[in-house]
């Protein structure tokens, strides 16, 4: 089974078997609510699945226990692993909103029909995402490609591609 992360594990909190995690989802709410089903991970290997007691915000992160585990003893070993969903649980998205892991991978293509590379991360910059696109010549460096309906004219799940209207000035192949 496939498992998406959606969480890191950072510290104990307390002597009840609370944990430290910082939320590595846009639906942190949903995912650490009580009764949800949650994979833990420890170096993207499944460890076991646990069900979320409760959770709450506190400073940015979240702090979250599992049923059936009330003590520090019984988590201390959890620290440095991820909370996970399994593929079944994602959530559908609206159109033109795509998970990261949908993403990454993808070739880009210029509306001139011109390979420009593969997408190899996403930046979380603000108001848009800005996708990293690993360049096919050695030399060229990474190009940064916004997510913005002026630039993204396109994305094909199914061949693999996104089609992207090239700005003036977007590229910096002098360097």
């Amino acid at each position: 089974m496939k498992y998406y992360r959606v969480g890191r594990i950072v510290n104990t909190f307390g002597i009840r078997g609370q944990l430290k995690v910082i939320a590595d989802t846009d639906f942190a709410e949903e995912r650490f609510s009580s009764g949800q089903k949650l994979a833990i991970l420890k170096d993207d290997a499944f460890v076991k699945e646990v069900v979320v007691a409760n959770a709450q915000a506190h400073k940015g992160t979240y702090l979250v226990s599992f049923e059936e585990y009330n003590n520090i003893n019984q988590v201390e070993a959890f620290k440095g692993c991820w909370l996970a969903i399994s593929e079944d649980d994602q959530q559908e998205l609206p159109e033109d909103e795509f998970y990261h892991h949908q993403i990454i991978g993808l070739k880009v293509l210029t509306t001139e029909g011109k390979h420009l590379g593969v997408i190899k991360e996403i930046l979380q910059l603000g108001s848009n995402d800005v996708w990293v696109v690993k360049r096919p010549e050695a030399k060229k460096k990474d190009a940064l490609i916004p997510y913005i309906s002026q630039v993204v004219q396109q994305v094909d799940l199914q061949k693999g591609e996104v089609l992207i209207e090239l700005m003036e000035g977007l590229i910096d192949d002098e360097n």
